[in-house]
């Protein structure tokens, strides 16, 4: 028995509208959300036309013409602009029906180029028990006929299985929202042998780390710790009756351990190191989950991954916007402050299910609008423009450095420093000159 897909009203029209605007073929993501008994789908969107393709306005007459890296790309930002519990779960194409028989061809390479991108970036692992099907819609321009089939992804041998493709009114209308604030305390040593340019790779590691205490932490939901095998809405009142959209909160708070159980044996490891990373403050991270008797197990691995891709995400915006501002052979000995971009939130019309997105500070609303139309193809009112963390000034203090060449000799590599305001949700990341090695004690299990 194959999946069954149950999609939001609109993104019928949608895609009815594309396949009338755009030929011989267009692509785009499915984006929605996956269950052990269903699959949710409540965004569609169009893969974004290059510039040439703009400026010339070439027409693309065959599917081998296919920009495959162009789409995986999107997939990776797309993914970046999703709350807990979202997911790229699909990929479709519009065609005419002399280009039929190649579709689903494209299709199967599509499904698995994406999702090898999208694993790359993820710091966590998938569940034994996780659905890994992925869908692929086929839809012809002239006929309009809908063919739904998946994929298991972590098979790549894995040949197409038929799906169940419906339409249904106001699917995501009354969808679970998990809101929480994580207090960040990481300190990341940067090895001697570490390449000054390996900052970015090193904070990866470091973050890993860190996720692997947050997959071992305790959730409790409105104060309470639940069996993951019960319902998250066991004991409060589920909403009823109400087509227009309406949010269920609940209020989380992440407990993580201190150290580990005495049954874990402990070693100290002495490393040489030119400098640290330190992630202090907090951060704002929310999921959501669909309102069809999810369990707890459910709504807290989907909160998890918010809280571990939220964080990873504005250090990889970070380190992307040095290269582009900076240059990527950058030496920098002085002491800098640099903010992590801030979370913001932007309602999905008929539902209520808010996409996410990071703006820097000097960023205006047009930008983020921009975005949002270019990414998602979605058009957003400044006003819908929901900043969930406050900012505030930071100081950038260069260091006076008057030392003679002899001394300037003993400078190790220079050093990344990112603290994140207390209670602003505000990451800074500060770049500092030491002197001579920085002995760390990092501590694992054996």
């Amino acid at each position: 028995m194959g999946r069954t897909y149950f999609v939001e009203e609109a993104i019928g029209q949608y895609l009815s509208d594309l396949s009338t605007k755009l030929k011989p073929y267009v692509t785009g993501l499915l984006i929605g959300q996956c269950s052990p008994q269903r699959d949710y789908v409540i965004r569609a969107v169009r893969t974004p036309p290059k510039e040439e393709q703009m400026e010339d306005n070439i027409s693309l007459s065959k599917l081998a013409s296919i920009d495959e890296e162009w789409i995986t790309t999107h997939a990776s930002q797309v993914a970046q602009m999703l709350p807990g519990g979202l997911l790229v779960l699909g990929v479709f194409i519009i065609a005419t029906p002399e280009l039929s028989k190649e579709s689903q061809n494209a299709l199967r390479k599509l499904i698995f180029s994406v999702e090898k991108s999208l694993t790359k970036r993820r710091l966590w692992k998938p569940a034994e028990e996780e659905v890994s099907d992925r869908a692929a819609l086929q839809i012809c321009s002239a006929t309009k006929k809908v063919v739904c089939r998946t994929y298991d992804v972590q098979d790549p041998k894995s040949s197409a299985k038929p799906a169940d493709w419906k339409y249904q009114s106001a699917l995501s209308a009354s969808w679970l929202a998990l809101d929480c604030t994580v207090n960040v305390n990481i300190h990341i040593p940067l090895l001697a042998t570490s390449p000054n340019h390996d900052l970015e790779k090193n904070t990866k590691n470091g973050l890993n780390r860190w996720s692997k205490q947050i997959e071992d932490s305790v959730f409790l939901i409105n104060g309470q710790v639940k069996d993951d095998d019960t319902e998250l809405l066991e004991g409060q009142k589920k909403l009823r009756g109400n087509i227009q959209c309406s949010t269920q909160f609940s209020d989380v708070r992440v407990l993580t351990q201190l150290s580990q159980g005495s049954s874990h044996r402990s070693t100290a490891t002495v490393q040489v190191c030119s400098g640290s990373i330190n992630l202090k403050g907090a951060v704002k991270c929310r999921a959501y989950i669909h309102n069809n008797k999810p369990k707890v197990k459910e709504a807290i691995q989907a909160l998890k991954r918010d809280i571990i891709n939220t964080l990873s995400d504005r250090c990889e915006i970070l380190f992307e916007d040095l290269i582009i501002n900076e240059g990527p052979h950058k030496k920098n000995f002085e002491r800098e402050y640099h903010v992590l971009p801030q979370r913001l939130f932007v309602p999905v019309a008929g539902s209520s299910v808010m996409l996410s997105d990071y703006k820097f500070r000097d960023e205006a609303a047009g930008e983020i609008q921009e975005r949002f139309v270019e990414m998602l193809d979605q058009c957003v009112q400044a006003e819908d423009i929901h900043i969930a963390e406050e900012i505030s000034t930071v100081d950038i203090c260069p260091v006076t450095d008057n030392r003679d060449d002899t001394q300037q000799k003993q400078l190790t590599k220079a050093t990344l420093l990112l603290k994140l305001q207390q209670n602003m949700g505000v990451v800074i990341a500060a770049a500092v000159a030491v002197f001579a090695s920085i002995f760390s004690f990092n501590y694992f299990s054996d």
